[in-house]
């Protein structure tokens, strides 16, 4: 009918108006658009957006970003390979596991106080000027090592080597540091950057322990350690190489010391507890699998957890974060002991396999929440300090833990081998519980070189 008037008035007659008048009312009329036509150009991109996909794209956008990831990886990867190459070449040339076990022990103590101390270096010196040297001294260390136990060299000679390769530069705490210089304004890519990390290390959890255990028993006892020591060395130069994505060092002496830091504190309990569900997990899996007839499948079981957490970390980095990251915190700890509780019902591989692949999933979110706490509560000139105190709890952590699942499983058998990871698991959740209201930003944090929080 609104379309037929104007014509109407057109054509009438009797009742003629001036074209004018037509062609000016026809003119005024809103024009709507058809529903029915094409999609609106931004609609695609809008869809790109959206992909799981595009916050990691984002991340490796940035110049310099794809390149340090590389070499860093290959730096990265022997660190999981270390205590089981030096374990296997010592039991298998001499004979001992008490002594392959004492001698890697003493390797943890010492890296657990060169670690923060080299974090400390970093931040004052610089990435490339802390890390070439001490990777140097590692490979001198570990050459040495090699050569002791290959010579029949005295006991006590191996655990001269041990503290002389303990040394070892945390790139994974490095390249934290760089994504964190990188995108310093934008908290998004920040977490995202978090979370491909916390991947590259379930990665290298899962790959390391396995071409450890070809290299020796396949093919040396020491090569496992001989190529441990050549791929830290090729992967640390090359990551010393990339200098233009280097955050810039703070020659200043630091103030304090970051454990007066109290959210620091709690994070570094937190993540030491973490680290005894962890190494107890381990030992209490192959005891598991033992007991059910499959001790060869031990490996591939434990490959099950790092893969849960590995896509459990992928999703979690696509996803804008949710609360404050102490709540995240205190609830990713839950979720951890709540998952592991499943596991003492299990009676074969069956129900073993997807378990721990569910136990898995709530790792990386956890560990990802703490680094990112440690981020906000450290200033950034001390953010490697940081970031290696809190990945040396871990270390001490996994070593306490291992030691306690296995006095399980002699005391208590294989059966009750998850109850030291549950234990633990309970007590993660306890401190970060306890400690929450010193997770929240500014709450004691530690002064920074200008004396500022």
């Amino acid at each position: 009918m609104r379309e037929w008037l104007p014509i109407r008035c057109w054509t009438a007659p009797g009742r003629a108006r001036d074209r004018s008048d037509v062609i000016l009312f026809l003119a005024s009329r809103p024009v709507v658009p058809r529903p029915s036509g094409p999609a609106h150009p931004g609609t695609a991109a809008r869809r790109r957006r959206r992909s799981p996909l595009t916050p990691y794209r984002r991340l490796f956008a940035a110049p310099g970003a794809l390149a340090f990831t590389l070499a860093a990886f290959v730096g990265r990867l022997p660190g999981s390979m270390l205590g089981v190459s030096t374990v296997l070449m010592i039991a298998t040339v001499r004979d001992s596991y008490a002594l392959a076990g004492a001698v890697s022990a003493t390797g943890v103590a010492a890296t657990a106080v060169a670690g923060p101390l080299l974090g400390r270096l970093v931040d004052r010196y610089g990435q490339a000027g802390v890390a070439v040297p001490a990777v140097l001294v590692f490979v001198a260390g570990a050459i040495a090592m090699v050569l002791c136990v290959r010579l029949g060299a005295p006991a006590w000679t191996l655990f001269c080597c041990a503290v002389g390769s303990s040394g070892v530069p945390s790139l994974g705490s490095m390249t934290r540091a760089r994504w964190a210089a990188l995108h310093r304004e934008d908290p998004a890519a920040r977490h995202t950057a978090a979370s491909f990390e916390q991947v590259v290390d379930e990665v290298c959890f899962m790959a390391g322990p396995a071409l450890a255990m070809v290299l020796c028993t396949a093919v040396r006892p020491e090569a496992g350690l001989v190529t441990a020591a050549a791929l830290l060395l090729v992967g640390t130069l090359l990551f010393a190489a990339q200098r233009r994505t280097e955050p810039p060092p703070d020659p200043r002496p630091a103030r304090g010391r970051v454990l007066l830091t109290p959210g620091l504190r709690v994070v570094l309990m937190t993540f030491l507890a973490t680290g005894a569900v962890f190494g107890s997990m381990e030992v209490a899996t192959v005891a598991a699998v033992g007991s059910y007839g499959g001790s060869t499948a031990s490996s591939a079981v434990l490959a099950l957890q790092a893969a849960g957490s590995c896509a459990a970390g992928l999703a979690f980095g696509a996803l804008p974060p949710r609360g404050t990251a102490g709540g995240r915190l205190v609830a990713g700890v839950a979720a951890m002991a709540v998952a592991v509780l499943p596991l003492l019902t299990a009676r074969g591989l069956a129900t073993l396999a997807p378990l721990l692949f569910l136990a898995g999933m709530a790792t990386a979110p956890t560990m990802i929440t703490g680094m990112t706490l440690v981020h906000r509560l450290i200033p950034a000139a001390r953010l490697n300090e940081g970031m290696t105190t809190v990945y040396t709890g871990l270390l001490i952590g996994i070593s306490t833990g291992a030691a306690a699942g296995g006095w399980t499983v002699d005391h208590l058998g294989a059966t009750s081998a998850y109850l030291t990871p549950a234990a633990a698991a309970a007590l993660a959740f306890a401190i970060a519980w306890a400690g929450r209201d010193r997770l929240r930003p500014g709450y004691g944090a530690v002064p920074g070189p200008s004396g500022r929080s």
